[in-house]
């Protein structure tokens, strides 16, 4: 046994067998054929990259040089009817006309035209800092231009026209309330009466404030607390209907 153990190497190992994977015969379907047919049957020519016959072109129609560039319209010959525009070019065969002199002296006049001539005004400019550099007055926006138009001030057309326009609106609303009212057996409160309804309601808001200044300093308990919750609601509502009336002139209410 330990002759046999010794004898034993890795270089001597029996060789092993492989065992290759047995593949599973492939998958055919039984509708093969079928579906083969009905996609021959189908199939158009132009459902591929492109047409299936493309005509070939004739060896005789072959690219010129220049056929692709775009090509100018004929012209049009000049009728005999239409004359040339006059030319500002006096032409090769004229000639100057000769013997002309002028007896003005240009001298003496340009002399008394200097002499009785305005002095130029220099043009106002402007000068940013002690050491800047200077520009026109004119285009700084300095000088009130836009004030000294002749539309300055003016009311624009389309304004006026939209104030007319709202105060019709305005008393076709009146008009329309006004009836609405008459049919509903409303009365309008006269001046005298919003004012004197005014004056209550700031006289009780007055004594509600009065009332509301007396409360103790410390509340603690629930009546008081009560108290003081219905004084602030009554002083909120009558700040409310002060409020409303001073802002409608107009005030209708149900003719009893």
């Amino acid at each position: 046994m330990l002759a046999q153990r010794a004898q034993e190497s890795i270089h001597n190992l029996p060789p092993l067998e492989e065992k290759r994977p047995v593949k599973p015969p492939r998958y055919i379907s039984t509708f093969r054929s079928s579906v083969k047919c009905e996609a021959e049957k189908n199939k158009a020519q132009w459902k591929t990259m492109g047409p299936a016959k493309v005509a070939v072109p004739s060896p005789k129609e072959f690219l010129h040089k220049h056929s692709k560039e775009p090509k100018l319209p004929a012209r049009k010959k000049e009728q005999d009817s239409k004359k040339l525009p006059a030319l500002s070019v006096p032409r090769r065969t004229d000639h100057p006309v000769m013997g002309i002199q002028s007896k003005k002296n240009f001298i003496n006049t340009n002399a008394v035209a200097a002499i009785t001539g305005l002095p130029k005004k220099p043009q106002p400019i402007y000068v940013d800092r002690r050491q800047g550099d200077k520009y026109l007055l004119e285009t700084s926006g300095l000088v009130p231009k836009y004030i000294k138009k002749k539309d300055y001030g003016v009311i624009p057309k389309y304004i006026t026209q939209r104030n007319e326009d709202t105060k019709r609106a305005q008393k076709e609303y009146e008009a329309s309330i006004v009836e609405h009212l008459k049919k509903n057996a409303m009365k309008r409160l006269s001046d005298e009466e919003r004012r004197s309804l005014l004056q209550g309601l700031k006289k009780n808001w007055e004594e509600v404030y009065r009332d509301f200044q007396r409360l103790s300093v410390e509340i603690d308990t629930i009546p008081k607390k009560l108290y003081k919750e219905n004084l602030e609601l009554q002083m909120k509502q009558l700040e409310h209907d002060i409020e409303v009336i001073e802002k409608h002139k107009v005030i209708y209410i149900a003719n009893e």
